[in-house]
């Protein structure tokens, strides 16, 4: 069996009901879990002996703007063992977006979900330490959403001055 074999074999043993999809992409192996069901996985992914997926390397997000699930959550792990980085996702419905926080299973993961919700607005629940990375704290807005203003927040920077 081989690794990528392994991995949805085991995950589909335990999360066969949280898994929205499978895809293999370009040789990325990747699941759409439910997103009440990330931190289970994850620990599952970290703790299962046959796996060990005990490095996040990234958390980011997706903002697809007209969908009725606006924003999806990208986490990607990696397996020493097995020498694999694997992507998980889950879609978010909620308004304002929620979902709980890995970094508790990750430690890693508290520093790119911090910067995950200050560039897209995605709350982490349970997040020991959920606060601005980048923009100044009290800004209200989150750059990486579609819906950000192109040129900036109307009468927050003045434009520069074509004739200087």
């Amino acid at each position: 069996m081989n690794t990528k074999e392994l991995i949805i074999e085991r995950v589909k043993e335990k999360f066969s009901e949280s898994i929205e999809e499978i895809s293999d992409f370009r040789d990325d192996l990747c699941f759409t879990i439910k997103k009440d069901q990330i931190v289970n996985l994850g620990k599952f992914l970290k703790e299962e002996p046959d796996l060990q997926f005990i490095m996040c390397k990234d958390v980011t997000a997706i903002d697809w703007a007209t969908r009725k699930k606006r924003f999806t959550t990208v986490y990607h792990i990696y397996s020493f063992k097995l020498n694999y980085t694997l992507r998980l996702k889950s879609n978010i419905d909620d308004d304002p977006p929620t979902i709980e926080t890995v970094s508790a299973v990750w430690q890693s993961a508290n520093w790119y979900e911090r910067e995950t919700w200050d560039m897209y607005g995605i709350k982490f629940i349970n997040h020991p330490d959920l606060r601005r990375i980048y923009m100044p704290e009290g800004f209200e807005h989150h750059p990486l959403k579609k819906d950000f203003p192109v040129l900036g927040i109307p009468g927050s920077l003045p434009l520069p001055n074509k004739a200087d």
